[in-house]
C-alpha cells in the first residue's frame, strides 16, 4: 500500500512531567526526548509501521534541526519529499509537556506559521501511485495542490481536520473522508460533521478521545467503541489514528467506515498506553496489529 502525506513535520522536544509549569514557575522534567513530530508526519509513521509505503511532502529546510528530524522519519521508513530544501532557517520546534498520571500534553509550537511553501514541480510525481492522500491542511498551496491532484486521479483524500482553518474551504470539495476532532468547529455551523456533509464530503467521523467514534455519510451513520485503556501518553494519538484510517482504506478501499475506524481506533489506543513518542511502535501488542493490518479485507 503506497501513502502519500501532505503537511506538517516538525522537531518535538518532549518533557515528561508531574504538571505542566504555571505563570512564572519552573518544574524539573522526569525525561526528555527528541522526535519528528506534526499531524502528516507521525501519520505517515504510523503507515509506514503499519507495513505501507509512506511519502511525505513538507517543508523542513537544510537546518541541522530540520535535517534530524528527517533522519529520524526515514529511520522508521518514511520517505521524506522536503519542499523546502534551501530554506536555511529555523524548523517549527514544539515544546511539548506530557503530564506522568493522565497522559494528557500540552504543546507550544509555531506549526507552519512562519513559511510560505511554493508548489515543487515534482508534486505530480510524489502522487504517482499513491493508494491514499491524507492532508493535514498546513503549508496550505501544497494541501490545495495535492488534493486536486489526488481528486482529478480519483486518489481517496483523507481530510485531517483538528481545528478549522481557512484553507479547508479549498480542500473540501476534493475531500473523500473527513477524519474531525470533536473540537472542530465550522464557521456559520453548530455541527461540523452535518456542515461538511452539506459541503459534499462524502463520509464524516468525529472522534472523541475514549469515547465512541461517530459517523456519518449522505445514507448511513454509525458509532465505532473506542478501546479502553489506561492512558499513560496521549502526544499524537489523533494523528496515529489518521494513520492507521489511511491505512486501512488502502488496504480496503471498498470496506464499510465502521471497520476502518475499528482498526484505527484499536491502533491509536496502543499508542496512549506507552509513555514516549515510539516506544508503542516496539511493543508485541504492535506486531499482533501489524498482523491484523496484513489480513484487512481477506475473506
Amino acid at each position: 500500500m503506497r501513502g502519500l502525506f501532505v503537511g506538517l513535520a516538525t522537531l518535538d522536544t518532549i518533557y515528561r512531567v508531574a504538571s505542566p509549569p504555571g505563570p512564572n514557575q519552573k518544574t524539573t522534567a522526569h525525561s526528555q526526548e527528541l522526535a519528528a513530530g506534526g499531524p502528516a508526519a507521525n501519520a505517515a509513521l504510523t503507515f509506514a509501521a503499519l507495513g505501507g509505503q509512506a511519502t511525505l511532502v513538507t517543508s523542513l529546510g537544510s537546518h541541522v534541526l530540520a535535517r534530524f528530524a528527517a533522519a529520524e522519519l526515514q529511520e522508521r521508513q518514511v520517505a521524506v519529499r522536503d519542499a523546502a530544501r534551501d530554506y536555511t532557517g529555523t524548523p517549527a520546534v514544539s515544546s511539548i509537556y506530557v503530564s506522568d498520571g493522565s497522559g494528557e500534553r500540552s504543546v507550544v509550537s509555531v506549526n507552519a506559521a512562519h513559511q510560505d511553501i511554493p508548489v515543487p514541480d515534482w508534486l505530480p510525481e510524489a502522487l504517482d501511485g499513491a493508494d491514499v492522500v491524507l492532508l493535514d491542511g498546513h503549508h496550505p498551496r501544497l494541501a490545495v495542490a495535492a488534493a486536486r491532484l489526488a481528486h482529478e486521479a480519483r486518489v481517496p483524500v483523507v481530510l485531517d481536520a483538528g481545528s478549522w482553518k481557512p484553507v479547508y474551504e479549498e480542500l473540501i470539495p476534493c475531500t473523500s473522508f473527513a477524519v474531525c476532532s470533536a473540537d472542530l468547529r465550522v464557521p456559520a455551523s453548530d455541527d461540523a460533521a452535518t456542515a461538511l456533509l452539506r459541503r459534499g464530503v462524502p463520509m464524516v467521523a468525529v472522534t472523541h478521545g475514549p469515547d465512541p467514534v461517530h459517523w456519518s455519510s449522505r445514507n448511513a451513520r454509525g458509532t465505532v467503541e473506542v478501546p479502553g485503556v489506561e492512558a499513560r501518553d496521549t502526544l499524537g494519538a489523533g494523528d496515529v489514528f489518521h494513520g492507521a484510517f489511511a491505512y486501512a482504506l488502502a488496504r480496503t478501499p471498498s470496506a464499510l467506515p465502521g471497520p476502518l475506524l475499528r482498526f484505527a481506533a484499536h491502533v491509536a489506543a496502543l499508542r496512549c498506553t506507552v509513555p514516549g513518542p515510539r516506544r508503542w511502535l516496539d511493543t508485541p501488542e504492535f506486531t499482533e496489529l501489524t498482523v491484523l493490518a496484513n489480513r484487512l479485507g481477506d475473506r
